[in-house]
């Protein structure tokens, strides 16, 4: 049996078509089923619905062979005993500093301000700010990102920006960005090893359906 962890939303439906491409199709919708582990049109493999954060740590520990994760993700996790072999280029975006209209971050980035910033990604952020030479004030949140900077929980915020809509409407604006992110392919070691045919095949699969620059 060969085991897949998605998390619902934009990357299940993005790696769909990839799936397709290895002959796999999934039997459930996951929006309209509870069911965590849902069966394929392949009877060897099943899609495992996760938390997005936890998809590297279900690969790396082995509750799933291999997954469908955001290089955010998979960079703040630490890559630990996870082979990476893809870029899908599926579910594009990128991380970025935002800040309301009336802050003005290059100043304050200029004269040594400690700034504060909210967000989930404490560990890309502390590693870009410190590049920079920026004191910050780090601030974990989990949800909600926008609401720091107008309700004057933080100067800042780092979160993954799409099409920027939903920061136009909340007054926010793009000051800075970080990376580019998309979804990677990754895989567990020992998986690998022990299931080396079947994994390759869907790893082929998914390269030769990979959208075009």
């Amino acid at each position: 049996m060969i085991t897949l962890a998605l998390s619902k939303g934009r990357i299940f439906d993005e790696t769909l078509p990839l799936l397709a491409a290895a002959g796999i199709e999934v039997s459930e919708d996951p929006e309209k089923s509870r069911k965590l582990i849902i069966g394929t049109s392949r009877p060897d493999v099943r899609v495992v619905l996760v938390r997005a954060s936890d998809v590297p740590t279900y690969v790396q520990y082995g509750g799933a062979d291999l997954g469908v994760t955001g290089l955010d993700v998979l960079l703040e996790h630490g890559n630990q005993g996870l082979y990476q072999p893809l870029d899908l280029r599926i579910a594009a975006c990128r991380l970025s500093v935002a800040v309301r209209a009336d802050y003005d971050y290059a100043s304050a980035v200029r004269q040594g301000s400690r700034i504060k910033v909210a967000t989930k990604y404490v560990g890309l952020a502390r590693d870009f700010f410190a590049t920079k030479g920026v004191h910050v004030d780090l601030i974990k949140l989990y949800g909600s990102m926008e609401l720091a900077p107008l309700t004057g929980l933080a100067d800042a915020i780092v979160d993954l920006v799409s099409t920027g809509n939903t920061l136009k409407a909340n007054q926010l604006f793009e000051v800075e960005r970080i990376m580019d992110i998309s979804a990677r392919l990754v895989v567990n070691q020992a998986a690998l090893k022990l299931k080396q045919a079947p994994i390759r095949r869907i790893i082929d699969a998914f390269a030769s359906a990979i959208p075009s620059a």
